[in-house]
């Protein structure tokens, strides 16, 4: 019997010695050795990221995370540059920094977007309201991979930019405000600008202006802004230009909502037989109307703009983003000589921040809604494509990664899809945008 019991411990406690190798193995495991590389230096995001490694198996294809800014040395970029498509810089994505955390900003900021009321006191009383409470319950649909993060966050700046090379993206168009100013729901965003334009020009990414509607705008203040705007970032290598027919290189500004203004306000700013126009000084540029209306058409002829974009990822939500008008407007375009850049989207569902606007959803349907729309866009030839958006989560119209997440409330998610899916069908679209704008000139 002791010889029984002798014989039985030695395989246990061999047993037990090789359990305690393995152990001490996994622990010694670098980062790298995760399928989702290396955390971030940021412990919600790390304690995020870790639960989804339990809970999920997704494979995220060609994006590295890094633990911090040390992190990002040159070859260690150049690294990760190689594995990563070229940009496309006809390919444009609306970008937007006005979101924060607790660890950056002190509180939330947009993730707790308040639930706007219906127009109708009516309609409105049928309806939640107040604002959002982040983390677990954020002004989106969708829940974001990274946490509800903050814009200032190096970390996550330079994650985004992985993400928007994975996508083949080559220009972002960002949300801007001038300093001290923003919109209902943030801060100010301008300090930002310097940081953001850095780590694009790391990615080799260009930024571009996408001028929204602040309180007061007018022809006036629009020449001092864009003044400001040049005079700050026109020099750094990242500040997107624009090489026009006659082989002149300027700055692209996209203006939102531009249709506040009437077109004897902006033709002051931007016809050339102005005394006060900006046109023929080193501030000139190259300004994009957003196309609403059908009247708008005219209107922005008459004003002086180069060209049009359409924005709104929601197709017949207005006559500029109803893909069928869009052979018609690239047509008007053609024979008024100006840029036509329609704006495509992987779907959009705004419910979380206006709850009553159930008629305006459109279904991703597993990217085909994402994919019909880009192929709409190529067919006109266009100039450049629109991304809406990069990560306007409050409208549902983010191609960045979203998660599966429930807990307080269900969000929707990219299932049965990886979560680079949208990410994937851009930068297919973005080579196939590649090879048909090399056709077009032959």
């Amino acid at each position: 019997m002791a010889r029984f019991r002798r014989k039985t411990c030695i395989p246990l406690i061999a047993l037990v010695l090789l359990v305690l190798i393995i152990t001490v193995v996994l622990k010694m495991l670098t980062p790298e050795d995760s399928p989702f590389g290396a955390p971030f230096d940021v412990e919600m995001i790390v304690d995020r990221k870790n639960k989804m490694q339990r809970e999920y198996k997704y494979e995220v294809d060609q994006i590295k995370f890094n633990a911090s800014s040390e992190s990002h040395k040159d070859t260690e970029l150049a690294a990760i540059l190689r594995t990563l498509p070229p940009p496309n810089y006809h390919f444009h994505a609306f970008y937007y920094q006005w979101y924060g955390n607790p660890k950056f900003d002190g509180k939330y900021i947009h993730w707790n977007h308040e639930q706007l009321p219906h127009w109708d006191v009516k309609v409105a009383q049928e309806y939640p309201q107040g604002k959002h409470n982040p983390p677990e319950d954020i002004g989106s649909n969708f829940y974001p991979f990274l946490g509800a993060y903050s814009s200032k966050d190096p970390v996550v700046i330079a994650d985004h930019m992985q993400q928007l090379r994975t996508a083949a993206i080559g220009v972002i168009a960002v949300s801007w405000y001038p300093p001290n100013m923003s919109d209902d729901n943030g801060e100010s965003v301008d300090a930002l600008m310097p940081l953001l334009l850095d780590m694009a020009h790391k990615y080799n990414i260009m930024v571009a202006f996408h001028i929204e509607p602040y309180k007061g705008r007018n022809e006036v203040n629009m020449f001092s802004n864009v003044k400001y705007i040049i005079d700050k970032y026109g020099e750094h290598p990242a500040f997107f230009k624009y090489r026009t027919n006659n082989n002149r290189l300027l700055p692209l500004f996209y203006v939102y909502d531009s249709y506040l203004l009437n077109s004897d306000q902006w033709s002051k700013l931007l016809k050339h037989t102005e005394s006060n126009s900006i046109r023929h000084t080193p501030y000139d540029a190259i300004f994009i109307a957003l196309l609403v209306e059908e009247r708008h058409k005219r209107d922005i002829l008459t004003s002086g703009f180069d060209g049009v974009y359409t924005y709104f990822a929601t197709n017949r939500f207005s006559y500029g983003s109803t893909q069928q008008n869009w052979d018609s407007i690239k047509a008007f375009c053609e024979n008024n000589n100006l840029l036509f850049i329609p704006s495509v989207g992987p779907g959009y569902i705004d419910t979380s921040v206006r709850p009553w606007n159930f008629q305006n959803t459109r279904n991703r349907i597993n990217g085909k809604y994402y994919e019909n729309s880009l192929s709409a866009a190529l067919q006109t030839k266009p100039d450049f494509i629109s991304i809406t958006s990069f990560n306007e989560w409050h409208e549902g119209t983010q191609i960045e990664m979203a998660i599966p997440k429930t807990g307080t409330r269900v969000y929707l998610d990219y299932l049965p899809n990886k979560p680079v899916i949208y990410l994937e069908i851009t930068r297919k679209w973005a080579v196939i945008f590649n090879v048909e704008r090399q056709k077009w000139k032959e």
